[in-house]
């Protein structure tokens, strides 16, 4: 039986701290950037486990014997790509009868892959509710929803769909990250999304939502820092957070001061 869509959506939140991927957290305020939380690594989709033609090779399943039935199914079993869905079929049709190896091999392996493609769908649904990715969200909600009538839907989303969501949902992103670097006077986060604009590919874009933003956040957070030394009402406290920051402070750590730790110094 094929999993519902309300099921899959709840398997894959739960199971979304496992993902290739991280979600990014966008800020609501200007006193904080939008920016990710962990690195990105992009997903990549798992090959499909069936073969294209229905035994492999150039017989037809009818012709072939329970010998090379068997050896056809135990070859999918052995595919590192083959998902949970694809396994349990195979290996119910091991344990059957020749009728359902051959079913398996015409039918069952494509319908069995389709429910692993939709749960990896649903998976790229809720990381992308995470980041905000409203085009893939909605993309792969579409996906979803088409599989339960065609078994290739959920793939072409997969291979071609999702690609081309996340460019827009990455170039929508960069675009909020340089609205709150222009409200909290960020240059050079301001002038690193430019250049990302100014290169205008998906991978340009893409590099500098989940990688290249960093360095130029740590020099804006640095910057803002030390400016603060130039506030003729800096209080002692204040002025040791500071020093004892600038000497040992990684980039987190100025990303927390400036949102968080420096309104938590008493004057």
């Amino acid at each position: 039986m094929r999993p519902t869509r309300a099921a899959l959506l709840l398997a894959a939140t739960a199971l979304t701290p496992a993902l290739l991927f991280t979600a990014p957290a966008f800020a609501d305020d200007a006193s904080a950037s939008s920016v990710p939380v962990a690195p990105y690594t992009p997903f990549t989709p798992p090959a499909v486990a069936c073969p294209a033609e229905p035994s492999g090779t150039e017989t037809p399943v009818d012709e072939l014997t329970e010998d090379e039935l068997q050896a056809e199914v135990q070859g999918i079993l052995a595919d590192p790509n083959a998902g949970p869905y694809v396994l349990r079929a195979a290996n119910a049709a091991l344990a059957g009868t020749v009728d359902g190896l051959r079913t398996f091999l015409e039918t069952g392996c494509t319908t069995a892959q389709s429910g692993d493609d939709v749960f990896w769908v649903a998976r790229v649904i809720a990381v992308a509710q995470q980041n905000g990715d409203h085009t893939v969200w909605k993309a792969g909600s579409d996906a979803i929803t088409a599989s339960e009538t065609d078994v290739n839907a959920a793939r072409v989303f997969l291979e071609t769909g999702y690609p081309v969501a996340q460019v827009t949902d990455d170039y929508l992103a960069v675009a909020r990250i340089s609205a709150v670097a222009q409200q909290n006077g960020d240059a050079y986060l301001l002038q690193a999304a430019s250049d990302a604009f100014e290169v205008n590919t998906p991978e340009a874009v893409s590099y500098f939502r989940w990688t290249g933003y960093k360095d130029a956040q740590y020099k804006d957070d640095q910057l803002y820092v030390v400016r603060m030394l130039n506030d003729p009402d800096l209080s002692d406290a204040m002025n040791d957070a500071i020093q004892d920051l600038l000497s040992n402070g990684t980039a987190e750590d100025f990303r927390y001061f400036r949102t968080v730790g420096q309104y938590e110094i008493d004057g």
